[in-house]
């Protein structure tokens, strides 16, 4: 694929782990990849990094923008990759707001438009679930549509994602779009009845591929399974 698009069943799924997996991927293959994510929130929670490049040794408190970069060994800048970034953990729409800004469509799709230009793979994250608002009329589903890539996604195994995932799904085919995959993370070692059984519903019911992604050890990239 040129490239694919990774949304979520809500906020802290996994989309920016199963990304930065891809993303890995394919820059191990060869490819030159590019990644995007149009809008980070919650960068007060984070260590401040500024005045040095992260490192591996970093991973677990980065920035979804840097995990990415990191991932896919792209020189894009923050910018690049992400337009918007903002302090508090809070939807974009929100979170620009209370920082007096506001957050433009146009300059959201012509960054995304160059960066899956410049490169073989293209990787791109969207914020939250897919019905998230990056304004207060334009949604995380606008611009997944924009882009019109094949779409990723990421949901947990526990009790409840039956439902989760399918109206996911189900959103995404609506807005004319291909789901590729479910990818369910963080697969437990050991397996439950309970999640074995959400995994093979999913799909069934969605009749889609589902897949398993375990808990990752974000500072050793070498060690991380494909997906």
């Amino acid at each position: 694929m040129k490239g694919v698009f990774v949304t979520g069943t809500g906020t802290e799924v996994g989309k920016t782990v199963v990304s930065a997996v891809i993303a890995r991927m394919a820059a191990a293959e060869g490819h030159s990849v590019k990644v995007f994510k149009p809008a980070v929130s919650g960068l007060d929670e984070l260590a401040d990094l500024r005045g040095r490049e992260p490192i591996w040794d970093d991973a677990k408190l980065l920035a979804d923008h840097q995990l990415l970069r990191l991932a896919s060994s792209s020189a894009q800048s923050d910018d690049e990759i992400s337009p918007y970034r903002f302090g508090p953990a809070v939807s974009p729409h929100l979170a620009a707001e209370m920082a007096d800004e506001w957050i433009e469509v146009e300059t959201i799709e012509s960054r995304a438009t160059e960066a899956m230009e410049g490169c073989d793979t293209f990787v791109c994250e969207g914020v939250g679930g897919f019905l998230v608002p990056l304004t207060r009329d334009y949604l995380v589903r606008d611009f997944a549509v924009f882009l019109d890539l094949p779409v990723v996604v990421v949901a947990n195994p526990w009790l409840g994602t039956i439902s989760d995932t399918l109206l996911t799904v189900e959103a995404i085919r609506n807005a004319g779009l291909e789901v590729v995959s479910v990818v369910m993370t963080p697969w437990p070692d050991s397996a439950g009845d309970l999640e074995r059984s959400n995994r093979d519903t999913i799909s069934s019911l969605g009749e889609v591929s589902v897949r398993e992604l375990p808990l990752l050890d974000l500072r050793r990239p070498d060690e991380w399974p494909g997906i």
